[in-house]
């Protein structure tokens, strides 16, 4: 990182007051007074220091919000304060995680941690969130329970079951595991009752601090964010588990879901298409996405010049591909592990691939995957590529198993959307190539991971 860049992430001061403080030579890196702001440091080993007093470096920060009414929960907002108004320093990477409505009071969280922030706003995690809710009318014990079992609130889906204890005729705690849109507000419309206050009371298993008034601030200390991170970590591990439950078989995508490999394929058509004069067109690999081998083969032949035939172009991709699979290609990070554990436990594995049989074999030889994966397909060998599901439901009859008992693993959205047109729970794979759909994955399928350990 550079020095003047550190400097202002610790708070120091601005770009152009912090080149200043080094001009005069106020700052020291490792007992050496530091004469360029441009000069790159290393905030976790170096000695930093400014007027004599060693910066500690900081990569994260955790606030805890007793949020006001009439506050938004925005980075920025032209007309309106907003919730970093509120905090004793000034960062451009801190964000609230989640909202609050303007006249919604309570907890909130503010960070610039992103990994941790996605897993609690994720809507496939659940993370509990209980507010304290004034309402129009007292509850009775048959609208009590109808909350509970969830409502119907003008969504595609009634509401998640809910908690509800009653403290009065006009208070109670709602404790719901969703984040929709006025969700409590919804709720309790839907069952012919206002609400009339709301107050996040917590949070993830944070609770709100009671010494905050409103519009105060604390960092969360080191216990809170653990217990932020465990209960994540916790989530993580009980998805995954669930997610084996009632499985006869698994069936693997190939590329970014058992091997990471997604990588190779553009630096591959950059070189080939290279070879003709011809510039990688930006949209490329999204068009791409889903097509078997063949049929990805016959769209560049139809698409570009190439003098060569299909089979010509296949057999070159074939042979380019190969040594990078060979020497540079891993198995998905904890791989090994959940085969022995598939075995241990008589799951059936197959494989279902829009790349090419030569290739695939060859893989599965590297990496002594043929012990494992009693079935190998192709979309080529059925003729469709995904998000069609004849390849998944080809796989599964190879195997001998219902559909419905068969977890697929994928990590693109045409192929999960064919593991559900097949009838079939998917599991969507993290892969670095498709970071900007995590969402939309997340959203289609059934579960998500980051990794394979401790699924057994």
């Amino acid at each position: 990182m550079r020095l003047d860049k550190f400097l202002c992430e610790m708070n120091i001061g601005t770009r152009s007051q912090v080149k200043d403080y080094i001009k005069k030579g106020l700052v020291t890196v490792n007992d050496q007074t530091a004469k360029k702001p441009e000069v790159h440091v290393a905030p976790e080993t170096d000695k930093i220091a400014f007027r004599g007093e060693v910066l500690t470096f900081q990569e994260f920060y955790y606030f805890m919000l007793n949020k006001p009414q009439g506050v938004v929960s925005a980075t920025r907002d032209n007309h309106e304060k907003t919730v970093l108004d509120l905090l004793p320093i000034k960062r451009d990477d801190l964000f609230p995680v989640g909202r609050l409505d303007k006249d919604t009071e309570g907890l909130l969280i503010i960070t610039n941690d992103g990994p941790l922030a996605h897993e609690l706003l994720s809507p496939k995690k659940h993370v509990d969130k209980t507010y304290l809710v004034t309402i129009r009318d007292e509850l009775t014990d048959e609208v009590k329970s109808k909350l509970e079992q969830g409502v119907d609130i003008g969504d595609e889906k009634p509401t998640m079951p809910a908690r509800v204890e009653i403290l009065n005729d006009n208070q109670i705690y709602l404790t719901i595991r969703e984040g929709r849109f006025h969700q409590v507000k919804r709720m309790l419309q839907a069952v012919d009752n206002e609400v009339l206050a709301l107050k996040r009371v917590s949070f993830g298993g944070i609770a709100l601090d009671g010494s905050l008034k409103p519009g105060e601030c604390r960092e969360l200390s080191a216990e809170e964010v653990l217990i932020l991170q465990t209960k994540q970590a916790a989530v993580k591990d009980a998805v995954k588990q669930k997610m084996m439950q009632n499985k006869d078989a698994v069936i693997f995508d190939l590329d970014g879901s058992l091997v990471d490999s997604m990588w190779i394929w553009r630096d591959i058509d950059i070189e080939y298409l290279g070879r003709f004069g011809i510039e990688l067109p930006d949209n490329l690999q999204e068009e791409l996405e889903g097509k078997s081998f063949s049929e990805t083969a016959d769209y560049f032949k139809e698409r570009f010049p190439i003098p060569d035939s299909v089979e010509q172009i296949k057999a070159d991709w074939n042979r380019m591909a190969w040594d990078k699979y060979l020497n540079e290609v891993p198995l998905k990070p904890g791989i090994p592990e959940f085969l022995d554990g598939c075995r241990r436990n008589g799951i059936k594995l197959g494989i279902a691939t829009s790349n090419s049989r030569e290739l695939v074999e060859n893989i599965a030889k590297v990496h002594n995957l043929r012990d494992y994966f009693s079935c190998i397909m192709t979309a080529c060998d059925v003729k469709k590529g995904k998000p069609a599901p004849d390849i998944y439901l080809a796989v599964a009859k190879k195997l001998g198993v219902e559909p419905g008992r068969c977890l697929v693993f994928e990590d693109i959205v045409p192929g999960i959307m064919a593991g559900k047109n097949a009838g079939m729970e998917v599991c969507a794979v993290e892969d670095a190539y498709s970071t900007h759909i995590k969402e939309q994955k997340e959203e289609l399928a059934d579960y998500y991971l980051e990794d394979f350990y401790g699924i057994f």
